[in-house]
């Protein structure tokens, strides 16, 4: 079974055949992947009333120490979200009554961030749905496939400075 990045490379293959273009089926398979992974998680999402960067932003309060309470900065740095979409987000968020934002006991400029009863329960209800939707985009994989898979990439991820730099 071929899948389309293997017909470009057949095709790069007979018109460039100078040229190791194998790096080509990694990044394309990977760009093609998130296309497809983000369409499904979407729909998930979309299902609770949330995008991609408001279900991060609250998972990223979840996730956190009780009270679930972070900076903004600390939000940004712990999630997926840009610093530009971050005050977006929460604008948003705190809209629908998801989050609120309260001055920070310890310096009057700054700003905590917390999950509101609602946006904790909203996260309770679409987490296991989520992981529902990324354990069936992910079935074609055995656990030891999805292991070797994770280390790959994480691999590849640490080799490009993404890391977390706690060792």
């Amino acid at each position: 079974m071929a899948d389309h990045v293997d017909l470009v490379l057949e095709q790069w293959h007979a018109q460039r055949p100078d040229l190791d273009v194998s790096p080509m089926g990694i990044i394309g398979r990977l760009s093609r992947l998130h296309r497809l992974i983000d369409a499904e998680l979407g729909r998930t999402f979309a299902a609770h009333g949330l995008d991609r960067a408001s279900f991060d932003v609250l998972a990223t309060l979840r996730r956190s120490e009780p009270p679930h309470r972070l900076t903004p900065a600390e939000l940004m740095r712990a999630s997926m979200v840009t610093s530009g979409a971050v005050t977006q987000r929460l604008d948003r968020l705190e809209s629908r009554g998801l989050v609120k934002r309260t001055p920070s006991e310890s310096d009057g400029r700054g700003v905590h961030v917390t999950l509101t009863e609602e946006g904790y329960a909203l996260i309770e209800r679409v987490l296991p749905d989520h992981l529902a939707t990324e354990h069936r985009v992910l079935a074609a994989l055995s656990g030891e496939r999805r292991e070797d898979l994770a280390r790959t990439l994480r691999d590849l991820l640490e080799s490009l400075g993404d890391t977390t730099g706690g060792g």
